[in-house]
Formats: C-alpha cells, structure tokens, sequence
C-alpha cells in the first residue's frame, strides 16, 4: 500500500502566490531570495487593486463615502499591526516609507534632541547599512561616539562584550534582531534588559525577525522597533516604527505639512496627537491597507506555524549542504531541529566569485543573492568581499531545497574544472 505524504506548510501555500508559478529561462522559478524581498499573496494583490479600483480618496481629510471608506481600512490596518507586534496602542505605530525612514525618524526626532557629544551609540558590526548610517551621521553632527559589539567565535552577537561596552556614557543601543548575513537570532530580551540597567534607550531593526517569527514588543521591552512591509508580504513602500507612547509623546515631529497638524497660523502651528504627528503628506494608503492584508495573512497561518516550518526548513537545508566541501557558510550551526539561526544561509565557495555562482544559477532558474546585502562592514570584518546567500520562506519547499542543492553543486564543479 502507498502510503500518501502529508502536505508540508510550504505545498499548502504556494498557491497563494501567482508570482512562484512561472519559468525563468526554460526553468520552473525557485525564489530563494527572500531576505532581500518575499513574494506577495493574492490576497494582498487584491487589497491594493480594490483600494484604487474601489474606493481611492485621500484618508481623514473628507466625509464622503470614499474618503471615509479609505480612512477606516488605512487605520484598521494600523490596528492590526499593532496586534500582530502586540503593541499597548495604535498610537504607537508610526507609518513610514520603510525600514530606513523609520530608523531615520528616530535619529532626527530623538537623536539630534537627546544625544550630544561624548554621548555613546552602541551598534554591532552585523549591522545592515539602515541601522549604521543614520547614527554615523548623527554622530558626526553631535559628535556622540559609535561603539561596536563584535563576534563571538561561533559569528553571534557578542553579549559579554556589549556588557563591557556599557557604561553611563550611553544613550542608545541599536541593534538587528535577525542578521540578514549571519541568520543569527540576536538575545534582544537580554539586551534591552542591559540596557535600560544602565540608562539607555534600545532600537531594534526587526525586518529580518517579523516575517518569521513572533514579534512582542512588550515583551523584549524595546524603546522603539522598525518594520518593512516588503519582506513580510506586503507591498515596497510601506514600513513602520513602533514607539513607547511615553517616548513618541515626547519627540519633535520629523517632517512638516499636511496631515500633522493640529492647527496652522501664519506664524505659528501645533502639531496634531498620535501617530498622526509623524505622519507628514499624503501617505502611502493603498500599501498601509495592502500591510493590513499581509498582516491578516501571516496570522491566518499563525507565526508559531512559519517559525517551526522554517527551522524545520533549516536543518534539511543544512544537512544538504554539508555534503559541500567548498562551502564556507557564516554564521552559527543551527541545532539538529534547525532552531538558533534564520532560514538563510550566506556563503563563499572557495575562490569563485559569488555574482558567478548567482548568475548560473540564475540561468536555471534560482533566484538568490549575491554580494555584501547592504552590510559592508560586515563582510569587511569577516574578511570576504561577498557572499552568496540563499533565503528562505514559509511557500519554500524541500524540493526546491534539492533542486538548489544539486544546481549549486553542479555550478561549483564546472568552476573547479574550469580553474583546474
């Protein structure tokens, strides 16, 4: 008798995305290049085509049906990311652009009003470029010192280090929850913790962890947390900030016009409450409620659901990829069950140059990435120019794990012979 295999997470979804069901140069697509962006659900495409197609109208400034419509899903999408980041208040998620605008809001608002010079910034050098270059420029206009938590020997957030790095000195701790280079899952609970011990303020960039993982603010006890719609299947051009309502409360808007004020005088203005004060212009509507969709979605499945998939995901990957002598891969060893790191996997094979290895794979089909993913430093301290990195979600499946793996290997034999 056959025995009939049961679905994994991975074959019940994937036709949710139109986007996986093609070819790419005579070849089916395997999107393994999830870090940089994953894929969008019908569900969201619809979100986003309604809106323009149903009800498109400026949000909070009309009481038409379309204005009102408009306004009442952009805020309930709000609430729903307040749920799913379980944060105390709507008025703590700010809507920005993206991640980096969201880090930016925090280093203009906050920074240029609370740091001054000998001031202490603490960062790691796993940073992505998002989360360094806001406070290299804050720190050159205030004059505040950066400081840098380094690797342990097994490439991991190094928290005896930045016990040491602390002092009275420092106001802020910025740091990745998930490195999108090393897959490590950063102890941000322990970090917030050290932290606030000692007087300071804690960011996290979270853009790595929210599409895979539970996120609770209240929980890790963050000051302040960013997020990119992008990589969690919702539209480019939509992010957020979640914010400490003490905190927000007491920082300056960030940009002025429309939509922030409460009133305007030639002379003067007051800004308005919650989130609104940092909410300048015309905001991007139909990709707020498109987040909402995302949002749904991803807590339809349930993220205790995605998170287990995924380290299951993680150890097939890895055991795969052992059989690899080439290989190089950074970052910790996952656990047996695929637990304590991320499902990607970034790495060099021997003297073949990364944008090679993406390019022949790319001709059969398989999309990864290649190159220093927006963290030159890092790749500096490991000392490698670039890295290929292949990136995993919850649609992904051990199939497509196989057909990467068999490529890569097939990919690395023809440069050996070449170089032979």
């Amino acid at each position: 008798m056959t025995l009939i295999q049961e679905k994994t997470l991975g074959d019940k979804v994937r036709s949710d995305f139109p986007i996986l069901h093609q070819e790419v140069n005579g070849h089916p697509l395997v999107y393994l290049d999830n870090a940089a962006t994953s894929q969008k659900p019908q569900v969201v495409i619809d979100a986003l085509r309604n809106y323009y197609e149903g009800y498109n109208s400026n949000v909070h400034r009309g009481v038409h049906t379309l204005s009102a419509k408009a306004t009442d899903e952009y805020e309930a999408a709000r609430q729903k990311v307040v749920k799913f980041v379980n944060a105390a208040s709507y008025q703590e998620i700010i809507y920005t652009r993206n991640a980096s605008e969201a880090v930016n809001l925090v280093a203009y608002s906050w920074g240029l009003n609370n740091i001054k010079a000998g001031d202490e910034i603490i960062l790691s050098v796993m940073e992505h470029h998002s989360n360094l270059v806001p406070w290299q420029m804050l720190a050159q206009r205030t004059g505040a010192v950066l400081k840098f938590v380094e690797l342990t020997e097994t490439q991991t957030f190094d928290l005896e280090q930045f016990k040491s790095l602390i002092s009275t000195q420092t106001k802020l701790v910025s740091v990745v929850h998930v490195s999108n280079v090393l897959g490590c899952i950063n102890p941000v609970e322990d970090i917030c913790k050290i932290a606030h011990e000692n007087g300071a303020k804690v960011l996290i960039d979270a853009c790595q962890s929210l599409p895979h993982m539970p996120v609770d603010v209240q929980a890790m006890d963050c000051d302040w947390l960013v997020g990119s719609g992008h990589k969690m299947c919702a539209p480019t051009g939509i992010g957020f900030l979640y914010g400490k309502l003490e905190i927000l409360n007491a920082m300056s808007p960030f940009l002025g016009g429309g939509e922030m004020i409460d009133e305007v005088y030639l002379d003067r203005f007051t800004y308005g409450e919650l989130p609104h004060k940092f909410e300048a212009g015309t905001p991007a509507i139909g990709e707020a409620i498109a987040l909402g969709a995302a949002v749904d979605y991803l807590m339809g499945i349930g993220m205790d659901k995605i998170h287990a998939y995924e380290q299951e995901m993680t150890a097939y990957l890895f055991e795969k990829l052992k059989d690899i002598p080439e290989l190089t891969i950074y970052g910790p060893k996952p656990q047996a069950d695929g637990s304590g790191r991320a499902a990607l996997a970034s790495f060099t094979a021997g003297e073949i140059h990364a944008n090679d290895l993406s390019t022949l794979l790319n001709d059969v089909g398989i999309a990864i990435r290649s190159g220093h993913h927006c963290t030159q430093p890092l790749h500096q301290y490991l000392n490698v120019n670039g890295s290929a990195r292949v990136s995993f979600y919850f649609y992904n499946t051990r199939e497509e794990v196989d057909v990467f793996v068999t490529q890569l290997k097939e990919t690395i034999a023809f440069f050996n012979q070449m170089f032979s």
